[in-house]
């Protein structure tokens, strides 16, 4: 199985790695978040039945899944499997209005 980052996904782990640089104020702690999400990532990508079913209002996103980042668990991926592609939708802190963001995802 292959995996695509959306661009809105590609944003959010941007982000997330921006804030834990500016936040922490220590490289490493940002270079762990990217390798765990790619770590992640590619679990998801070999078991894509891991991540626990979403039921959100956005038919566009009829089974999403969602899985927490390693090292991470508070960031969780956001991921459809469309034919033999892992899609991974968005990447959101839990604190984060996880629901609204997704509703009006397309």
């Amino acid at each position: 199985m292959t995996f695509v980052i959306r661009p809105a996904a590609r944003d959010d782990i941007i982000r997330q790695f921006r804030y834990r640089l500016l936040e922490f104020d220590d490289p490493q702690i940002g270079l762990l978040f990217l390798e765990s999400v790619e770590g992640s990532i590619e679990t998801i990508t070999a078991m894509p039945q891991l991540g626990s079913p979403k039921t959100i209002r956005n038919r566009l996103l009829k089974g999403l899944r969602s899985w927490p980042v390693r090292d991470f668990p508070d960031v969780r991926i956001y991921y459809l499997v469309q034919d033999d592609v892992l899609r991974v939708v968005r990447v959101l802190h839990g604190k984060q209005n996880v629901d609204r963001i997704l509703r009006r995802e397309s």
